[in-house]
């Protein structure tokens, strides 16, 4: 039976699940993660996952975060003062924002708002955390 080696093109259901087993995504309800192995197209800790499988084969992994989005880093937080946005944008909690920086666009998360500053967070929203992917691969290509 032919097994996913590096080059190959694959098709992987997945369900991703935190540390308290609360779902962050999931392709059951729809079509299937294509990528192609060891291109660097999806997380380290998935590619090497699903490196040996077979059709039709399902693994449940662990992929540590220093494996998936990296650790939470602190040098990745931004104080903005309030004079620096936009005056159409008014920031909240939780809320994704794209900013420009040095013709970068990246996203952050603004982290907490006060009358004076904003403190934006340009980590992954799932940087720092332990993921779980239940994954089953679909095809080989």
């Amino acid at each position: 039976m032919q097994q996913a080696r590096p080059g190959d093109t694959v098709r992987v259901h997945y369900t991703g699940t935190l540390r308290n087993g609360a779902v962050f995504d999931s392709s059951r309800d729809g079509e299937p993660l294509e990528f192609v192995v060891g291109k660097g197209q999806v997380i380290s800790g998935v590619n090497d996952a699903v490196t040996g499988m077979a059709v039709g084969e399902e693994r449940k992994v662990t992929v540590p975060a220093e494996d998936a989005y990296g650790p939470h880093r602190d040098d990745l937080t931004l104080k903005v003062g309030r004079e620096q946005f936009p005056s159409e944008i008014e920031p909240a909690v939780g809320q994704q924002l794209q900013m420009n920086r040095s013709g970068q666009v990246f996203r952050v998360t603004v982290q907490d708002v006060a009358d004076d500053a904003v403190v934006l967070d340009a980590n992954h929203p799932l940087a720092g955390e332990d993921l779980t992917f239940e994954l089953e691969l679909v095809e080989i290509r």
